[in-house]
């Protein structure tokens, strides 16, 4: 069907719809991609919401978007200022490429809507600031998908690591590595290896771990140094390529912790400690935070012990933490200032490698 005659057609029938759900929080879904497919399934799912609209700029996406959430009738748009515009929607889920989170987002709380902000909130310290500056004047909701925030196995492990299990922390060991690139003929292709549109592995993907890593250090980095390139894809492939494959980081926190971090895009499956963890180091043990929550005591007589036990994880956690937050007041489990300090802390590092020196938080300029 021509997308534009769909989306007269969704619209009409969607406008029909308002009247019968005014207690469901009215909201539309902006970038129906991968991850925005996600999202949109969890705003199905929440009781107290409905989806009024969605909008991508890829009609495939579009129309697949649109028949998920046929039960609410939603208006279908490639153009995501339109549904800004929307006077009567409500809330708005942002889950584009990531060069456009900031404008979009500073969009949506100037009009008065609760924003879901995919990670990372910005490319650039000044997308960052930006925002910042929106959600801090608003009196919308703003939640940002840091999901590891709402896990509640890491949530205890963390809780204890502050309470002192494993003494004071002073080091932190993480990486996050792959067996690939994402595929050079997939859907997000045509930016996700245009660093000035992803910001690169580190920035859309490594966010959530360098989150998870300031979350239980409790601070954020002061400075930062490191190294990165292309050591296995060279620049150009696939053609337009201005991403790293490959980074190894230091950080320096506030409060004096010192972390290392990988990350790489060749580590092969079957060799040892691939993909993600986070080791945490304290003064009379250590654990590993990601991979199974085991506690491993310093000294010769150490026996290593669950520090928290595998949880049930609601698949839709974080999205239901957003309309809590509307509905009922309660506090998101990742806020600006956890976003911010995310995205800086990648920003930070990325910035680190490009000019091979060392990089300190107060350069960005960005005041949180």
């Amino acid at each position: 069907m021509n997308p534009e005659r769909r989306i007269f057609l969704l619209g009409a029938a969607a406008a029909g719809a308002l009247a019968q759900s005014p207690d469901r929080i009215a909201s539309a879904v902006i970038g129906t991609g991968s991850r925005g497919s996600g999202l949109l399934a969890g705003v199905i799912e929440q009781p107290n919401a409905r989806v009024a609209a969605v909008c991508d700029n890829k009609p495939d996406r579009l129309d697949k978007a649109a028949t998920t959430a046929a039960r609410d009738k939603p208006a279908a748009y490639t153009d995501w200022r339109r549904v800004i515009d929307r006077a009567d929607i409500q809330a708005v889920v942002i889950a584009t490429p990531p060069h456009l989170h900031a404008e979009m987002a500073i969009a949506a709380l100037r009009a008065g809507k609760h924003v879901y902000c995919e990670k990372p909130i910005g490319v650039t310290a000044a997308q960052v600031r930006d925002l910042v500056k929106a959600a801090k004047a608003s009196k919308s909701v703003f939640i940002v998908g840091q999901q590891l925030r709402s896990m509640l196995q890491l949530g205890e492990c963390v809780r204890k690591i502050r309470e002192g299990a494993i003494g004071d922390v002073i080091w932190v060991k993480a990486q996050r590595h792959a067996t690939a690139d994402i595929p050079h003929d997939s859907s997000s292709a045509d930016w996700y290896f245009n660093v000035e549109k992803s910001g690169g592995y580190l920035i859309e993907q490594s966010v959530h771990n360098l989150d998870l890593c300031n979350w239980v250090v409790g601070a954020r980095p002061a400075r930062a140094c490191g190294f990165g390139g292309n050591a296995m894809y060279q620049k150009g492939d696939p053609p337009g390529r201005t991403i790293f494959d490959s980074a190894s980081l230091t950080y320096e926190y506030t409060n004096g912790v010192k972390m290392s971090f990988t990350q790489n895009v060749f580590h092969p499956r079957t060799l040892p400690l691939g993909s993600q963890y986070v080791h945490v180091f304290g003064s009379t043990g250590a654990v590993d935070l990601m991979t199974n929550a085991m506690l491993h005591p310093l000294g010769r007589d150490g026996q290593p012990r669950l520090l928290a036990e595998k949880r049930d994880e609601p698949r839709h956690a974080h999205v239901t933490a957003f309309y809590d937050a509307i509905t009922k007041g309660s506090p998101v489990p990742a806020g600006i200032t956890e976003g911010a300090t995310a995205a800086l802390t990648a920003i930070l590092s990325h910035e680190a490698m490009v000019k091979q020196q060392v990089v300190r938080w107060d350069d960005l300029g960005v005041e949180l």
